[in-house]
């Protein structure tokens, strides 16, 4: 049997992510053999969020470890602490942010389900982002939301 602990995970920032997404992230759910469910511990310290507000094609759980974090969602804002659970259904109204607006860390593990093929919409940003289990990375694509290409654009026809 694989088995992970959620408190003694290990976390990794990446350099790369501007403020105020520098939120630690340790993907564990390969390594308790999962392929269809995805699981991640995360780590905010105080003013970071782990993304933008979003939501997407794949439903997500959250769970509070450890401190309190700042949940924006469709309705508004709510803040959870310890042992709080919640799910965000797939589409806009499954739309969140985690942030932590307080002044102690936050460790918090979310899950989801993996689907090779997917998108998350960014709403105040006005992006979209598809992905696919193609290995061509031109089958994975963040764009602004509300541009229609027609159908036969760029097809050759006649």
């Amino acid at each position: 049997m694989r088995k992970f602990n959620v408190f003694d995970a290990e976390m990794t920032y990446e350099d790369s992510e501007p403020e105020p997404y520098r939120a630690g992230s340790h993907r564990f759910g390969p390594k308790i053999g999962a392929t269809r469910l995805g699981a991640t511990v995360y780590e905010l310290p105080p003013g970071q969020a782990v993304c933008p507000y979003h939501y997407e094609s794949e439903e997500e759980w959250l769970l509070v470890l450890q401190g309190e974090v700042t949940l924006r969602h469709p309705d508004g804002e709510d803040v959870l602490g310890p042992g709080d659970i919640t799910a965000f259904p797939t589409g806009p109204a499954g739309a969140h942010q985690t942030t932590n607006k307080g002044t102690e860390t936050v460790r918090m593990l979310m899950f989801a389900n993996h689907d090779p093929i997917g998108y998350a919409a960014y709403p105040d940003s006005n992006k979209i982002s598809f992905w696919s289990d193609s290995s061509d990375p031109a089958d994975r694509v963040r764009v602004r939301r509300g541009k229609d290409l027609d159908y036969y654009d760029g097809e050759p026809l006649g």
